[in-house]
């Protein structure tokens, strides 16, 4: 007799219940950078927006940050932390390459013994990472699942390169995805293209630092070919993912795209053409490009100052280092 397997299955729909947040310690002013890189307050701004960022303190890495925010959005959903049945992260900036950022979270919210994985999709990572919870939810894999984005990318910059140093600084945001009765995660239009990976990314292996062949690995990119690549094909991206969902942009209360840069946010809602009711994440001019954390960072602070969007579409979308990227249109908590 050959028996037929159990398969599970979990709950028709998933919603985000909370948003945590958790930001570097100190304030750093574009006077701070300009030195090494021969550039000037007015440059930087211009060019991306930026008036200041945060970064941590030496002693504070990723796995501080992410568990802050993970700490935060498990009290604001009222969800008890021993009901978390995964922690996902997305990071780029794990101080060890082993063990995971996500496990040693998993123990220090109280959330034993949870599964817990890392991701690696850079900026994107945060879209992936719901995207995955969702799925993990529905296919009743978990009950409850916390999604972090958290990033030390102050250990992996290099203050004299013009191309990428003075956008980048320190944080985590998370949040908890459980099931709803109603949906409140849209369909995830994701992908990636790494014929272009050279694009973005880092600039040696740690094989080449260890044989002291090259220096400590840090992020470089090629500018222009990252806006171009980001406002002319996310758009697309974007479109993809509002028709997904079955909504237009007049339906949306928010619009949070990963804070790369002003201008690129700002060609984004062009090109949406999102009408002026629509509040736009613009986190990036105080706290700069945090990677997989900018996107729930945004948000978190767009719901603390607009607390009127709770119940609202969002659209988020997440792009960066070797073309990756992937967008939804969320509900807020």
């Amino acid at each position: 007799m050959t028996r037929t397997l159990i398969q599970s299955t979990g709950p028709a729909h998933t919603r985000i219940y909370a948003y945590g947040a958790a930001r570097g310690e100190v304030a750093v002013p574009n006077d701070d950078l300009i030195g090494p890189i021969d550039s000037s307050d007015e440059w930087i701004r211009q060019r991306t927006g930026i008036v200041t960022r945060v970064r941590a303190l030496e002693q504070t890495t990723a796995i501080e940050l992410a568990t802050d925010a993970a700490a935060e959005a498990i009290a604001r959903s009222g969800v008890d932390p021993q009901q978390i049945d995964a922690v996902i992260v997305a990071t780029i900036s794990n101080p060890k390459q082993t063990p995971s950022v996500s496990a040693i979270v998993a123990d220090r919210i109280g959330s034993n013994p949870a599964a817990a994985f890392d991701l690696n999709a850079a900026c994107a990572g945060f879209a992936y990472g719901v995207t995955q919870a969702d799925a993990l939810i529905r296919a009743g894999a978990a009950h409850y699942v916390v999604v972090v984005g958290a990033e030390k990318l102050s250990d992996v910059v290099d203050p004299a390169d013009r191309s990428i140093s003075f956008l980048l600084g320190d944080g985590a945001g998370a949040v908890v995805i459980g099931p709803s009765d109603t949906p409140g995660i849209g369909p995830t239009v994701w992908g990636s293209d790494g014929s272009k990976a050279d694009a973005v990314g880092m600039n040696h292996t740690l094989n080449e630092f260890r044989n002291g062949t090259a220096p400590w690995p840090t992020l470089r990119q090629e500018g222009p070919t990252v806006f171009r690549w980001a406002v002319w094909e996310m758009v697309k991206v974007a479109r993809q993912a509002l028709e997904a969902a079955g909504v237009e942009a007049a339906d949306l209360a928010a619009f949070v795209p990963h804070q790369a840069n002003m201008r690129i946010i700002d060609e984004f809602a062009k090109q949406l053409k999102l009408p002026d009711t629509v509040v736009i994440g613009r986190d990036i001019e105080t706290t700069g490009n945090t990677s997989a954390a900018s996107i729930p960072l945004a948000t978190h602070r767009l719901l603390e100052e607009h607390p009127e969007l709770s119940g609202g579409l969002a659209l988020q979308i997440g792009f960066g280092a070797g073309l990756v990227f992937g967008a939804q249109v969320v509900v807020l908590p």
